[in-house]
């Protein structure tokens, strides 16, 4: 299995323009979870990007580590959270030796792994360092969510970099592109890397399938239109949250 380290390219980009979620979902945790869990217990954060979640994580008094299959993502992660154990890991092959009172993987990450067979290849391994009456919360891209936001396009235009994205859906495949083309000085010149980020819509049937064959129960699934916290939408988006028995 090949490390997944799509967002390489993309760190700096991603740290800049779109690490605010970390901030938006803090509350959803929070209500969800985070009231249940004892002062100071060990919590992971999967698919970790930047570090924003983490550094909040970690700033809350929560024994924080972060997980990412980009090394230039957990590179600048170091940066913004450097009270933070971070290590470089694909998800779907989780190899750490410590135990984790919950782990979350937040911003659609899952989404990102292309099959249900890999997507229960992470929840085992999210099983395996949870600590027994553990809590598993993640979100994923609804069909909703890919029709109203995977359409259009978007555009940075920064003295250092200029970065354009094309979104697109295939409701047949049930698979959301992104196509990105980066623009960033390199010595005298300007370089372009064109790059391409793929997504699958898993429906939720097959979430809570995959999840109980793991061995998870109390399963959970929260449509995010209905949680507005602090005049935040989450529309399109589901938060699902499983527990260890």
């Amino acid at each position: 299995m090949n490390r997944y380290d799509a967002y390489d390219p993309f760190a700096g980009i991603y740290d800049r323009h779109w690490g605010f979620f970390a901030t938006n979902v803090y509350p959803i945790l929070d209500d969800l979870v985070l009231g249940k869990l004892p002062p100071g217990c060990a919590v992971l954060d999967l698919c970790c990007g930047t570090g924003q979640l983490a550094a909040e994580l970690s700033r809350q008094g929560f024994l924080t580590t972060g997980l990412d299959g980009s090394e230039a993502m957990v590179e600048i992660a170091r940066r913004n959270a450097p009270d933070v154990e971070f290590v470089v890991q694909d998800a779907r092959a989780i190899a750490l030796s410590h135990r984790f009172s919950a782990v979350f993987s937040t911003f659609d990450s899952l989404n990102h792994v292309m099959s249900l067979g890999e997507l229960e290849q992470v929840f085992e391994g999210v099983f395996t360092v949870l600590e027994d009456g553990g809590y598993f919360l993640f979100d994923l891209n609804t069909e909703y969510g890919y029709l109203s936001r995977w359409c259009g396009s978007f555009a940075y235009v920064e003295e250092d970099h200029v970065c354009a994205g094309r979104f697109s859906h295939d409701a047949n495949e049930r698979i959301g592109r992104c196509d990105v083309t980066l623009f960033e000085p390199k010595g005298p010149n300007w370089e372009r890397t064109d790059f391409s980020l793929t997504q699958r819509c898993h429906e939720e049937s097959e979430v809570r399938e995959r999840l109980r064959r793991v061995g998870f129960e109390e399963l959970q699934s929260v449509d995010g239109n209905a949680l507005i916290l602090e005049g935040v939408s989450h529309e399109g988006r589901m938060f699902f949250v499983a527990r260890k028995p």
